[in-house]
């Protein structure tokens, strides 16, 4: 009996330790979901911007596919939304393009058009300083603009980096690694639509598949 308050201290601890984990678990799993479903609405607002409803006469939201092409766009799994017209290939917007940005990884939107220009691109997610990376963000300046229409020919590829490595973006004060890493990843995507578009747009309207994007087979 002299034992008895050690053991039910003991089956407490590991009660409450046990709960613990669990909350831990739960929070974790609650942010995951809370970050996921923003993610989501921001793609819904941002389809109809890159590429406006009277372009294209398809659900782009139900005319999508999922490639696996890391080396290309950063993500294990990329979502490609297609718009069309008559049945047309008009444009692609791809979704997520992951770049590595100085606090972290910078999920991206890409949308480009059937000639390989860039109807777009817009910042999903990111964890950049305040006041310095987050600069990126369309609602903070008007940088993420700059991309609209260029393509790999224009600006020339050696071009495609920020002023301070010789090309022709701009970086930000006290924030060049954050802008370097955009141009990086939508360069990529350019890249990887260039050699895909072909086989991205394959599937029938509204049919859901899976393209490996990764060998170019």
């Amino acid at each position: 009996m002299r034992n008895l308050p050690i053991l039910i201290s003991g089956v407490l601890l590991g009660l409450f330790g046990v709960l613990g984990a669990g909350l831990v678990g739960l929070s974790h799993e609650g942010t995951a979901e809370r970050i996921a479903r923003n993610e989501r609405e921001a793609l819904l607002q941002q389809l109809q911007v890159l590429v406006p409803a009277q372009q294209i006469d398809n659900d782009m939201l139900v005319d999508v596919i999922e490639v696996s092409a890391p080396e290309w766009l950063g993500a294990e799994v990329t979502r490609v939304y297609r718009g069309r017209r008559g049945e047309q290939p008009v444009a692609a917007v791809l979704s997520p393009v992951v770049t590595q940005g100085y606090s972290g990884p910078i999920r991206l939107i890409v949308a480009i058009r059937f000639d390989g220009s860039l109807a777009g691109v817009r910042v999903l997610s990111h964890r950049e300083t305040p006041g310095l990376g987050d600069k990126i963000e369309i609602e903070r300046t008007a940088w993420i603009l700059s991309f609209d229409g260029k393509s790999l020919l224009d600006p020339a590829p050696s071009a495609w980096q920020v002023k301070r490595d010789g090309g022709d973006f701009d970086q930000f004060t006290g924030a060049t690694i954050t802008p370097r890493a955009i141009v990086r990843g939508v360069r990529d995507s350019l890249e990887y639509f260039g050699e895909h578009k072909l086989q991205l747009f394959e599937s029938g309207q509204g049919q859901a598949g899976t393209a490996n994007g990764g060998d170019g087979q």
